[in-house]
């Protein structure tokens, strides 16, 4: 039975997959690292850590797990700066995936974004891609990387675009359709309990297709 440890569970996707995770038998343990405290502690196999992403070598006891599901994400407007949207996008899942290496896991799922390039002139893609790549570029059996459009579902803040994209989401044509952050949990949390299979992405249209 499959231990997971899940950085970013505050997030959108990240709070489904946690969710999802703590009521599935078929996991034994989740582990989260996160920057707040616990909003409850209701299950016996939530093991909940408050850890400093820029010093995540100091929670190495916390990755002895068999799988890591990365669904850390911020946007230019909330990081304040390219560099800054670079440490939480690139760097962070990064670290989480060494550390992850070195305690014995064998496979990372990671959340990324529909039209991730390492070489596209736009930023935000290129970022994506620049992370996919690197990521993949580790020794890890098993890699899952799942790329959805526009994410929907109950944020803290408000989003005009997301707002608009709920509204008129059917007249967008196939993959660039929104998704909601629920299905790409469902997604990742079935990789995850299944134990992946090498090195596979998940498009946006195929995850709602199959778990929307």
């Amino acid at each position: 039975m499959p231990s997971l440890l899940i950085a970013g569970a505050t997030g959108l996707v990240g709070r489904e997959c946690l969710r999802l995770a703590l009521a599935d038998p078929a996991i034994e343990r989740v582990v989260v690292l996160a920057r707040k405290p616990a909003a409850q502690t209701g299950s016996p196999k939530l093991d909940w850590r408050l850890a400093d992403f820029s010093h995540l070598e100091l929670q190495r006891s916390a990755f002895t797990v068999d799988a890591i599901l990365c669904a850390l994400g911020t946007t230019i407007k909330v990081a304040g700066s390219q560099q800054r949207f670079r440490e939480v996008d690139h760097d962070y899942p990064l670290a989480l995936a060494r550390l992850g290496l070195g305690g014995g896991a064998t496979h990372f799922l990671l959340v990324s974004a529909l039209g991730a390039d390492a070489t596209s002139r736009v930023f935000y893609n290129r970022g994506k891609g620049e992370t996919e790549r690197d990521i993949l570029a580790l020794d890890y059996a098993n890699v899952t990387i799942a790329r959805p459009s526009l994410l929907l579902g109950e944020r803290a803040e408000f989003r005009l675009g997301e707002r608009v994209a709920q509204l008129l989401g059917f007249a967008i044509p196939g993959k660039y359709r929104p998704i909601q952050a629920r299905t790409v949990a469902r997604a990742l949390i079935d990789a995850a309990r299944t134990g992946g299979s090498g090195r596979r992405v998940l498009e946006s249209d195929e995850m709602r297709r199959r778990f929307g």
